[in-house]
């Protein structure tokens, strides 16, 4: 991943359309990739089988959201803290760590919604 000066985003927020967030993944989180690509296609297939766009878009929001938060290295390190808090076996923990993943998750996607609008 590459760095940013003074707590700024690492790219600006790309278009929600698949070659975009495609293209913002390779730069900021490479290793998310594959994960991109099977979900991607597991989106498309249920969109063909169901002649339904509804899984493209959860697909779109979804990725549009993770890079939200990776392009912003404070975001992305308090997500990855609550995601190993999560798996600390604490069910106390886990349920905090959800809760605050949930928060994060949230954040983003109303700001994606504004810029959106």
């Amino acid at each position: 991943m590459t760095t940013s000066a003074a707590g700024q985003p690492l790219i600006p927020q790309p278009p929600a359309t698949v070659t975009a967030l495609r293209q913002a993944v390779a730069q900021i989180s490479p290793v998310a990739l594959p994960a991109f690509t099977r979900e991607l296609d597991l989106a498309a297939d249920q969109s063909r089988q169901g002649s339904d766009l509804a899984p493209l878009r959860r697909f779109i929001a979804q990725w549009a959201a993770y890079v939200h938060i990776q392009r912003q290295p404070h975001l992305a390190s308090e997500l990855r803290r609550w995601e190993d808090a999560a798996e600390s076996g604490d069910a106390a923990q886990a349920r905090r760590a959800a809760s605050e993943i949930g928060r994060l998750l949230d954040a983003a996607h109303a700001a994606l919604a504004k810029r959106w609008q």
